[in-house]
């Protein structure tokens, strides 16, 4: 691959890789490190692309199992990390953004509980901002499939919801 196409890929599927990988990790610098490690893994090994799928798809797929490496890695060796995260300043009211990051909080507790592969799906979907085919191809299986993940996984997140 030389330096044309590789730029080209870069540029065509930065953001979205970049999207999945804040659905992934929920932490913008870990993000950053899945999505740079992504692109030089696929720069690395781009005869190995099969063009089976969309290039989208196989960076999407290296990004997961790079992430779920590093949580295999992270998990054997270091205590979990405390979490530092900032509410940003949106210019609503304090009394509003209690409100908000309550709710969110609710959300992702119900989110969280989801077993997979509904959890995955529905962050794809929602978070990554990717296609039935492209979730599909991920998993392997069948656009139809990750339909009706989808949808259960929407119902199932419903009903959480709804009973908190």
């Amino acid at each position: 691959m030389d330096r044309e196409q590789t730029e080209k890929l870069y540029e065509a599927h930065y953001m979205r890789v970049f999207s999945y990988a804040m659905t992934l990790a929920g932490n913008r610098t870990l993000a950053e490190e899945i999505t740079q490690e992504t692109f030089f893994r696929a720069f690395s090994k781009h005869h190995e692309f099969r063009q089976e799928s969309d290039e989208v798809t196989w960076l999407c797929a290296i990004a997961k199992n790079y992430f779920l490496d590093e949580k295999r890695r992270e998990s054997r060796t270091s205590p979990m990390p405390e979490d530092t995260s900032v509410i940003p300043d949106t210019g609503k009211g304090i009394e509003q953004a209690a409100v908000d990051r309550d709710s969110s909080f609710r959300i992702h507790l119900a989110l969280h509980s989801l077993e997979e592969p509904y959890r995955e799906v529905f962050e794809l979907r929602i978070f990554g901002e990717l296609s039935f085919r492209e979730i599909g191809e991920i998993f392997s299986r069948t656009e139809n499939w990750a339909r009706v993940t989808y949808h259960r996984a929407r119902l199932k997140l419903q009903e959480r919801m709804d009973a908190q």
